[in-house]
């Protein structure tokens, strides 16, 4: 137990050094970026028709030739939208706008309200254009946010509602500290390091409770973030990645040249694997202590080992999370390279998949290894075996189980 609160102590005193040291001054601080030209404008306006969509029209080598053949002209109108301004200069006027035929596809329909891009008159161009931004989505986001609060309260309670705290902590330590160092051009790696290392200690904590049980998950996860860290840096550098295989690496380029876009991904790694190995490392000291609760007679190796059995069930289901969490978001990646017509190795080896196949792989394996860390750790700090029930139960209140029913 000594062992394991003085190295938390050091721990967090290395990290508030880091947080100090790595904090972004305001002369790093890097300009914001004009998002529109000047003079440019966003206004409410409410659709009154969506016409339909323009037809593909694809040409090229081994291509079917198009129906009604490649030189035809497409339909008036389409993919475009009347809508009604809701405010501006122009309040009340209709104007027709061109937009992409996803947007059409969409389902956006009369009635529903957009934001449109007004861009006033200037040389060259006697009137005001508008152009499409985007349909207002408050409502149904705030509902999804408000029905994922309530469910959680409802179900999860007091701990849920901690862990929503947690979560708005950790929220503020991403867009306060992590962004703003990464602008700023500072260590990639260390940023996201001792940013993690600052959430897990709040959120752990604050979700959990302070006891022997959450510092023995917290120790885990520390060593679980260090495992991930070292092993993302490693792939990134093996695997010749140049964390800049889309184009929002072309546009931080331009405005933020002083970012490590390897260093960037390395950090994206670490994060990526944070929310997951809390979740290994909470459940495996859990374990332990309901095995000793259970089993005061039994000893150190067989907690562990009867724990390393949960361990390994989680690990499984936990595993395919990781995998299908990200097959979902990249869905239409995949299927656009399934048609490629090239072999599945050299597919998989392409920048976009790579760094994704790294990043999955990298926060897997530090998921792994977090848990016989962990099941260790915890059995190494659980009550010892042949307490009797009147002094296991008070053992097992001084060791941070005071949720734990005696045995």
């Amino acid at each position: 137990m000594v062992l394991l609160l003085g190295f938390l102590a050091v721990v967090l005193v290395g990290t508030l050094a880091g947080l100090v040291a790595l904090w972004p001054s305001a002369e790093d601080a890097v300009e914001d970026v004009q998002y529109a030209a000047e003079g440019v404008t966003f206004v409410d306006a409410e659709v009154l028709r969506v016409e339909d969509a323009c037809p593909v029209i694809a040409v090229g080598p081994g291509l079917p030739e198009p129906e009604g053949g490649a030189d035809q002209a497409f339909p008036e109108n389409c993919n475009t939208l009347v809508a009604r301004l809701s405010e501006g200069p122009e309040e009340g006027d209709e104007t027709r706008v061109q937009t992409e035929a996803s947007v059409v596809r969409s389902g956006l329909r009369a009635g529903d309200e957009v934001v449109l891009m007004r861009v006033p008159p200037v040389e060259g161009q006697p009137e005001t254009v508008y152009g499409f931004s985007h349909p207002h989505r408050d409502a149904p986001l705030l509902a999804m946010t408000i029905v994922f609060v309530v469910v959680v309260a409802v179900i999860a309670r007091l701990r849920g509602i901690l862990a929503l705290l947690g979560l708005g902590f950790a929220a503020v330590v991403l867009w306060g500290f992590m962004i703003p160092g990464l602008l700023a051009g500072e260590s990639g790696i260390g940023v996201a390091v001792v940013g993690s290392i600052v959430i897990m200690y709040v959120v752990l904590y604050l979700a959990h409770g302070p006891s022997l049980r959450t510092s023995a998950a917290l120790a885990g996860t520390l060593l679980g973030i260090t495992v991930t860290a070292l092993l993302g840096v490693w792939a990134v550098g093996a695997a010749r990645l140049s964390g800049m295989s889309d184009e929002n690496g072309e546009f931080l380029q331009l405005y933020a040249d002083q970012l490590n876009f390897k260093a960037l991904l390395s950090a994206g790694i670490i994060i990526a694997g944070l929310g997951v190995l809390n979740d290994v490392t909470i459940t495996q000291a859990s374990a332990v202590w309901e095995l000793r609760s259970a089993a005061p007679d039994m000893t150190r190796r067989e907690i562990f080992s009867r724990g390393m059995r949960i361990g390994r069930d989680h690990i499984a289901s936990t595993i395919y999370t990781i995998v299908f969490a990200y097959a979902g978001t990249a869905l239409g990646v995949l299927l656009l390279l399934s048609l490629y017509d090239r072999p599945i190795a050299d597919v998989l080896s392409s920048d976009m998949l790579s760094e994704e196949v790294v990043r999955t792989l990298a926060s897997a394996i530090g998921l792994v290894a977090s848990v016989p860390i962990t099941t260790a750790i915890a059995a190494a700090t659980v009550a010892p075996p042949g307490a009797p029930p009147a002094a296991g139960k008070r053992a097992l209140r001084g060791r941070g189980g005071s949720d734990v029913p005696p045995a």
